[in-house]
């Protein structure tokens, strides 16, 4: 099959390079001439593990591109691929739809012959919909179908999450449609991995669903936490007891500072918007992205009490800012809550961070960066384990400790015991929910 991915951030990218992989031939669109020379030179603007190699391997087999020229990428594509974004507008927390309508009405343009014309982006249900006229209205003789296809890649894990999916969801409005989009996906279909087929607002609405159930299972297990704290539970204790029931399951529940990224704010916030408008108030919704500022703010609370309640003139090292481990995302990390936080306090902030530096210097501004967690820690008042990258789990903690000033660990993960850490010279320690 021949496609068009219009959009070469993180959703475009990763989908454009990985169907090249299945054999498709690719070609990867975007307005911005600087990424598209950037990837014709072999360099890919985010950190992905295994994107770089898998990137020059289909493009070494030509069967990846790279353009900024939309309507040759366009013409004679069997299925074209909208993936930009679509960032919570200001003012109303709905999803901004400029750029899915700006490329919509491009693609109209340069279409020939019939094309499926797919919404990768996460968009409000009705959307699809919305496209699909906006093309008859700028072509009324194009012959085309839309179709919906929600991601679900995991940052720090999307070329696993693409090639072996719990699920691949597809909404569609004709047989045409459906037999372009299987055989887009034939190789997955080959390993039967589930494809959902499904209608158009259905498969809009699954994505809004899943991530806002995610949502939620994380900001549970940070409420309970907080109780465990007051009752003298161990919230790790408790994930486990409950992750063993079939019915709830281990995944994201894990306590921690509050979810972030690019997907679950945006997401749950667009959601809540689309409960408004439909006079169908989201209430579950609403109190977890409540709940989830006031665990950022929780966080910041644990780390003033480990400061003795004054962060001025304290020196504090953080390890890891970026909102998850394995990815150089910033966006709605909670290290852009409590850092800032930390600053205002009075608090001098070295970051350690693995890939967060490229973005994070922008956004963080007034901290002091460095590569060594153990030069960080010299003369620190506290650390503070804010993000679980894997440099982060076997540190030579006795080694830390003696550096320090006051050796005092804030443990926003629960990556070490209280135990191994007191033990190695710290004087205190304080985890969440434990």
């Amino acid at each position: 099959m021949r496609i068009a991915m219009i959009g070469t951030g993180y959703v475009g990218l990763v989908s454009g390079v990985c169907f090249s992989d299945f054999g498709h031939d690719v070609i990867c669109v975007d307005k911005a001439a600087a990424k598209i020379q950037m990837l014709q030179a072999g360099e890919v603007p985010i950190y992905e593990p295994g994107l770089d190699a898998l990137m020059a391997k289909n493009v070494a087999a030509g069967r990846l591109r790279f353009t900024t020229d939309l309507a040759s990428a366009v013409d004679g594509a069997d299925a074209v691929f909208i993936a930009v974004g679509t960032p919570t507008r200001r003012g109303d927390g709905h999803a901004d739809l400029t750029y899915v309508m700006a490329a919509a009405e491009e693609i109209a343009n340069a279409m020939t012959g019939y094309t499926v014309v797919v919404t990768k982006s996460t968009v409000p249900v009705g959307t699809n919909r919305k496209v699909h006229q906006t093309i008859a209205a700028a072509n009324p003789n194009a012959k085309f179908d839309v179709a919906s296809n929600p991601e679900f890649l995991r940052e720090g894990a999307a070329i696993d999450d693409f090639m072996r999916p719990d699920r691949v969801v597809v909404g569609v409005e004709s047989d045409r449609a459906a037999e372009v989009m299987a055989e887009i996906y034939r190789p997955l279909y080959l390993r039967d991995f589930p494809i959902l087929t499904t209608d158009l607002e259905s498969a809009e609405m699954i994505k809004y669903a899943a991530n806002a159930f995610l949502a939620t299972k994380i900001t549970f297990i940070n409420e309970i936490a907080g109780l465990c704290e007051r009752v003298g539970a161990d919230v790790k204790e408790v994930a486990r007891g409950i992750g063993l029931d079939g019915r709830i399951g281990n995944k994201f529940l894990h306590a921690g500072p509050g979810y972030g990224g690019s997907c679950f704010p945006k997401d749950t916030a667009a959601l809540a918007r689309i409960g408004q408008e439909h006079a169908f108030p989201m209430h579950i919704t609403e109190t977890v992205m409540r709940v989830n500022d006031a665990v950022k703010k929780r966080m910041i609370e644990k780390i003033r009490e480990t400061c003795e309640d004054n962060f001025n003139g304290k020196t504090i090292t953080i390890l890891g800012v970026t909102f998850k481990p394995n990815t150089d995302d910033m966006r709605e990390a909670p290290s852009l809550t409590i850092i800032p936080a930390l600053i205002g306090g009075g608090a001098k902030v070295r970051v350690v961070d693995p890939q967060g530096r490229s973005e994070g210097e922008a956004l963080l501004p007034g901290v002091e960066w460095t590569e060594d967690p153990y030069a960080a820690a010299k003369d620190a008042d506290a650390i503070v384990l804010l993000t679980e990258w894997n440099e982060f789990r076997a540190l030579n903690l006795s080694q830390m400790a003696k550096a320090m000033k006051t050796p005092r660990m804030v443990d926003l993960r629960n990556i070490y015991s209280r135990e191994t850490v007191l033990k190695s010279g710290f004087e205190s320690y304080v985890g969440v929910g434990r």
